[in-house]
């Protein structure tokens, strides 16, 4: 199979790459967040996916190839983390696909000019993998014309930031699993019935959030699919979170590859032939990984594409992180040089990574659930007994 870049592609790239240079001129770093946001926003740089037969709610529009092109170079120019990347790449192409009219009028604008940022209401502390287990429960307030929401959420990636939740709720009262679940669109500034608390991690910093919806209200016109119909959307969207973003997610991943070897040759580990075994292997299941994403990229529908993705890059960064330490040797255990008194717990890039990796196999879906999935939908084998 060929993975050449056409010059069409080679065009964008040009592009691309000088407007992320512009970015960066004079040494200087972009700010990240909302400014950010914007700025990509007014380059055109936010939506380049979006299906446009519905009207053009993005900015440029790009091929498939081009958009992995915009990917790596983004990647590979070290640009800020997204701030916008759950509204971009998980609910605009849902709105798209099962949004009305107005829902995309109303909501996609203000995603491409970086304007509103979204959080995703999924997770409940008894429904993680397992999501059709949700028990937050939405029930219709007719003189509000509206849904009043109570249940709490969990791992919400953020819900401190966000204007906007998309928020998977009950709104069949006595059903169950996949039945009377439906997607709501929920406004975050909902002061004494939205409460969001920080949830700190290993790394020492908080990344994720709990969401406590204490009488939420979402409006009638934004239930997105219809009522009942909220499972559907779910994995539809659910279906989006890999693709071309785990190409340049893998850019990221090459660079902590060499970071660890070279950590490993100015340590002298890289001379033990075991530990250099499994670096060049590490590097050889890199490539494997690329491939596997661009054979897959024209995959759209295939329900087994995304759970084999997820289990290849988890698995493979999971062992980085192992590995990571492995060539530190002792010294993994202790906090960096340039260690601060004001802040007692610190730890360096090797550090964060490896502790960071140990969710790899678990969030977004764990393990188990994808291997369940790849069984059941792709080879057909009998499905779990579920009480």
């Amino acid at each position: 199979m060929d993975f050449a870049f056409g010059p069409e592609d080679e065009e964008f790239r040009t592009a691309a790459r000088a407007w992320l240079a512009g970015q960066f001129a004079g040494g200087r770093v972009p700010v990240a967040g909302r400014p950010w946001e914007r700025r990509l926003g007014e380059g055109g740089w936010i939506g380049l996916a979006w299906d446009r037969s519905r009207g053009s709610y993005g900015n440029r529009t790009a091929t498939l190839t081009q958009q992995v092109v915009w990917a790596e170079e983004y990647a590979r120019a070290g640009a800020p983390a997204r701030l916008g990347h759950i509204g971009e790449r998980l609910l605009a192409p849902t709105l798209l696909a099962d949004g009305d009219d107005a829902q995309c009028a109303r909501f996609l604008p203000a995603i491409a000019s970086g304007e509103e940022i979204w959080c995703q209401g999924y997770s409940e502390p008894g429904a993680g993998s397992d999501l059709a287990a949700v028990r937050t429960a939405a029930t219709w307030d007719d003189g509000g014309r509206g849904y009043r929401i109570e249940g709490h959420k969990i791992w919400t990636s953020l819900a401190h930031q966000a204007d906007w939740c998309f928020v998977l709720a009950r709104t069949t009262r006595g059903s169950s699993r996949h039945q009377g679940l439906s997607l709501l669109l929920v406004p975050m500034d909902q002061p004494g019935r939205i409460e969001v608390r920080p949830i700190r991690q290993l790394h020492g910093d908080s990344d994720f959030n709990e969401v406590f919806f204490d009488g939420a209200i979402a409006r009638a016109e934004h239930l997105v699919g219809g009522e009942g119909n909220g499972w559907r959307v779910a994995v539809d969207l659910l279906a989006r979170e890999r693709g071309v973003a785990t190409l340049a997610q893998q850019i990221g991943f090459a660079a902590e590859l060499a970071r660890v070897i070279k950590t490993a040759v100015d340590s002298g580990a890289a001379a033990e032939p075991v530990l250099r075994d499994r670096l060049v292997r590490h590097w050889a299941e890199l490539q494997a990984l690329r491939w596997n994403a661009l054979c897959t990229l024209g995959a759209a529908g295939d329900p087994g594409a995304p759970s084999v993705a997820k289990l290849l890059w988890a698995s493979w960064h999971k062992r980085l992180g192992e590995l990571a330490m492995l060539v530190r040797g002792a010294a993994a255990a202790i906090g960096p040089e340039d260690w601060n008194a004001d802040r007692p717990y610190q730890l360096d890039f090797l550090q964060r990574h490896f502790l960071l990796s140990r969710a790899d196999t678990i969030y977004g879906g764990s393990d188990e659930i994808q291997r369940t999935v790849i069984a059941e939908r792709v080879l057909g084998l009998l499905k779990e007994v579920r009480p």
